[in-house]
């Protein structure tokens, strides 16, 4: 792929996703994106072959931007291993600022490609599989270094938590207030042994 060829991809990618984000999958036709990305329509399918695949790629892409966000939350110097996860777990209440609105494609389209479309479902799915085995490795880790303590079973751990959390986001957006993600927290906090006045850095 040419740095010219991966450049347009990325835009119509980029610019997709914010539409997306605000209308769902099914809600936003591929002119829309296209002219808010100015890219002619023949273009598109020289990129995608299909809005489903393009979707597919869409998801793929926010895995792993959302895979890199979280190597850097749980990668920061001066920070150990737990600090560094409830870092992480603090920055969905960013990713949900204003309440009414979520910059996560997962709680975004969860629901709605499940039932839409098998390729998107199974990106989706291998995803979130990828992310909660890397909060499971963050949670053995912490384990190792004596910043937590033992858990019988960090992969179990890791889904729960990511389980709550995404719940906790679909919530929030109806709720348009923070009380479920303050609830998560607690429970964040509980289920990792860790003292329940346990605060978010600011």
């Amino acid at each position: 792929m040419t740095t010219e060829h991966h450049n347009v991809r990325q835009h119509i990618l980029d610019t997709g996703k914010t539409i997306i984000l605000g209308k769902g999958f099914a809600g936003v036709g591929l002119n829309e994106i296209l002219t808010a990305a100015g890219v002619p329509k023949g273009s598109f399918y020289h990129y995608f072959k299909s809005k489903e695949l393009f979707g597919v790629a869409l998801l793929e892409d926010h895995v792993e931007q959302y895979l890199a966000q979280i190597e850097r939350l749980l990668g920061q110097q001066g920070r150990n291993a737990a600090q560094s996860l409830l870092d992480y777990w603090a920055s969905w209440e960013d990713s949900s600022a204003g309440y009414s609105d979520c910059s996560c494609l997962v709680v975004k389209l969860g629901s709605e490609v499940a039932d839409m479309s098998e390729a998107m479902r199974s990106a989706l799915l291998d995803g979130t599989n990828r992310i909660v085995a890397r909060l499971a490795d963050g949670i053995v880790q912490a384990v190792a270094e004596g910043s937590l303590p033992p858990t019988a079973d960090a992969a179990h751990t890791a889904l729960a938590l990511y389980q709550m959390w995404l719940g906790a986001a679909m919530l929030t957006k109806l709720r348009r207030e923070p009380s479920a993600l303050r609830a998560a927290w607690r429970a964040t906090v509980a289920m990792l042994g860790l003292p329940p006045d346990t605060q978010p850095r600011h």
